[in-house]
């Protein structure tokens, strides 16, 4: 941050963003410090919102570490989901309390770095295979780590529990050792703030630890040297960058990343099978990087929270032309080719599942998804960051238009 100004607006965001819990009412039961609504984005105080936007937190902190690996490293993988399934095992296996399946019962402070450790570890081990290729070949490397993963997630049932049952994970409570009562809950809905509420809070302040790291990691020496690795592979080991070295190092950072995101992703979940680490969360990973913006933490934040919330925006937006369409009118004959809403009825988003056709919201979300990947790699390479510099700098000079 260069600026007064960007310094100004990035405390007042997250104010905001702290505020959120705090604010709106909390339903029944879970009353709040105070009803008063924040303008424009006081709908985001919601506990359903509030719950996506901590998903969202949790996805942030895994795309950072893939950023860093892709848009910094220029090394494409296909292996996230992988590194994220090790580390959500990782803490199962060291923070679940004993059990039908294996568990130590240890406190987060031990378990989320640890499971973050494990993934950058097992990164490390498989890193000198994948960094001898290049481009379209590492994809397919990659690819296959998650194939494997799955098939070692789901016949290691002791551990994982296996496709049927899953199992169960540790809450977001922190602990000294293994007492009663944790130090900290947030599994318990409070007088001043819902249990959503809690559990954004929380994983904000580590969303934001994890920022200045990557952020950090950008500006020094090694992110200097996976820049230059990126650009012009050849002529940054002329330059004595050793390709061999910062590649490994990639790949380690990236996973650490992506396991602690895993770890925290699986405590919001309670609950989860070895078939969730699969190609298609990988997928999700790369739209985040590409839709963001690729190589910048900004973009990686944006694109998070752009990927995360786009399904609740697409169903909200379906449900309102249904609505629509329900009432008649010049918006009904809008929305009519768009929403398919019974048999004889014809439209691109359906509705009325196993009744309707058209495409089912899970369908619609990964159609959209794909054809921003491709929208953004054409128009727009930087992404959502590029399209908030252009604004960004026509009001630096407005109202010249030089």
């Amino acid at each position: 941050l260069n600026s007064t100004t960007k310094k100004v607006v990035l405390g007042v965001f997250l104010a905001l963003l702290v505020a959120l819990p705090f604010t709106g009412g909390g339903g029944p039961g879970n009353t709040r410090f105070t009803e008063f609504e924040i303008p424009i984005v006081g709908f985001l105080s919601a506990n359903d919102w509030l719950l996506l936007l901590t998903i969202a937190a949790v996805y942030a902190i895994g795309a950072l570490g893939l950023n860093i690996l892709t848009g910094l490293a220029g090394q494409v993988s296909l292996g996230h989901a992988f590194f994220m399934g090790i580390g959500a095992y990782t803490a199962a296996w060291l923070g679940a309390a004993e059990g039908p399946l294996i568990g130590l019962g240890l406190p987060m402070w031990i378990w989320l770095p640890a499971a973050g450790l494990m993934a950058a570890a097992v990164g490390v081990l498989v890193a000198p295979t994948a960094v001898r290729v290049r481009g379209l070949y590492l994809a397919i490397v990659t690819l296959g780590l998650v194939f494997i993963g799955e098939y070692v997630f789901r016949n290691w049932r002791s551990l994982t529990g296996g496709s049927q049952s899953g199992r169960t994970f540790p809450g977001l409570e922190v602990r000294l050792w293994k007492e009663e009562e944790p130090f900290l809950a947030t599994s318990t809905d409070g007088t001043w703030m819902t249990l959503e509420g809690k559990r954004f809070l929380f994983i904000l302040a580590l969303l934001v630890m994890f920022v200045l790291l990557a952020k950090n990691i950008q500006r020094t020496r090694v992110g200097r040297a996976f820049q230059a690795i990126r650009d012009r592979d050849v002529a940054a080991e002329v330059m004595g960058v050793n390709e061999f070295k910062y590649k490994l190092m990639a790949f380690g950072i990236s996973s650490f990343f992506a396991g602690a995101s895993g770890a925290l992703f699986v405590s919001l979940l309670g609950r989860t099978i070895p078939e969730r680490w699969n190609l298609l969360l990988s997928v999700q990973f790369i739209a985040i990087v590409l839709i963001g913006g690729a190589g910048t933490v900004s973009g990686t934040l944006m694109g998070s929270a752009f990927v995360i919330l786009l399904p609740r925006i697409v169903q909200s937006f379906t449900e309102w032309l249904n609505d629509a369409i329900a009432e008649g009118g010049i918006i009904a004959a809008i929305a009519d080719p768009i929403v398919s809403t019974g048999t004889g009825d014809f439209g691109i988003i359906n509705t009325q599942p196993g009744v309707a056709p058209g495409l089912s919201l899970l369908q619609a979300n990964q159609v959209i998804y794909g054809l921003l990947i491709i929208a953004f790699l054409i128009f727009e390479p930087l992404g959502l960051y590029g399209i908030w510099l252009r604004v960004r700098n026509y009001w630096k000079g407005w109202p010249f238009t030089y």
